[in-house]
């Protein structure tokens, strides 16, 4: 498997120190949180993407995600719709002009009615896929807040049904909702982009800790992917943006990737 980590965990970070971290601690890619207080958002100008996608290439390191805020199962008027439909686009462009794979959804339904959010969420989707699809981008719906578990975020990508629309998995999320690894992994198996990493002290206090530091089952979510024979990227969501007393995320990188890759080689011995 390859390694990543999000730049939650380091923001407002310079592209080009973020790109000399992940080469310095041994990681693949990154994924860049697009918001506009971060270096990399969608109203950057066309040289600024060029600049963005260079100073990786250069170094390396591959753009997994461009991680967006679009609530995809959010109730909207026809205004909010197409504000909506916009955003979506303007991510699927930046991921494109970044060159980053993915683009990161949430759900984002509140206490509308599942069934409403699950076919508001898959039309929005579907229709984004086909410019997505043209872009050489997918777009994940990650598991998250209205839509936590995998078999949640499964009853929204089953009806899509197109490869440029899948699951990215916060293992964090899918462990509040009470669903064992082995159980999502099954569900998103078809649909699964990427797997999100981290470590919590409990439910209630989510500041986030060195990765096996806390009790999230890290080693059952990477047991599970063995089992199946994924083989795909692991990204360490490190929530320092929403916890600054935490501690500084470079200090811990390199020690988080020898923690997953010790739980990899378990998993693997254990298969």
């Amino acid at each position: 498997m390859r390694f990543a980590f999000s730049t939650l965990g380091v923001p407002g970070m310079p592209v080009r120190d973020v790109a000399r971290l992940a080469v310095g601690a041994g990681y693949h890619g990154v994924e860049l949180r697009a918001h506009p207080e971060e270096p990399v958002h969608p109203g950057l100008g066309a040289p600024e993407r060029a600049e963005v996608a260079r100073v990786f290439a250069d170094a390396g390191v591959e753009i997994l995600t461009v991680a967006g805020y679009a609530k995809v199962a959010e109730a909207q008027d026809e205004a909010g719709e197409a504000a909506l439909a916009d955003e979506l686009a303007g991510l699927v462009g930046l991921a494109a002009d970044v060159g980053a794979s993915y683009v990161r959804v949430f759900p984002g339904a509140g206490d509308r009615p599942a069934a409403e959010a699950d076919a508001d969420a898959a039309r929005r989707l579907g229709a984004i896929a086909p410019i997505a699809a043209d872009r050489g981008v997918t777009v994940l719906l990650e598991t998250h807040d209205s839509h936590r578990t995998g078999t949640a975020a499964a009853q929204v990508l089953g009806p899509v049904g197109h490869g440029s629309v899948g699951a990215l998995w916060d293992v964090m999320h899918t462990w509040l909702g009470e669903e064992d690894p082995i159980t999502t992994q099954a569900v998103l198996a078809p649909h699964l982009g990427y797997v999100q990493v981290k470590d919590v002290a409990s439910a209630e206090d989510k500041t986030p800790l060195p990765l096996g530091a806390g009790v999230l089952p890290l080693a059952g979510c990477l047991g599970a992917l063995v089992q199946d024979g994924w083989d795909g990227w692991l990204c360490w969501e490190y929530e320092k943006r929403w916890y600054p007393a935490a501690p500084p995320l470079p200090d811990l990188l390199r020690a988080g990737r020898e923690h997953l890759e010790h739980l990899l080689q378990v998993a693997g011995k254990e298969g």
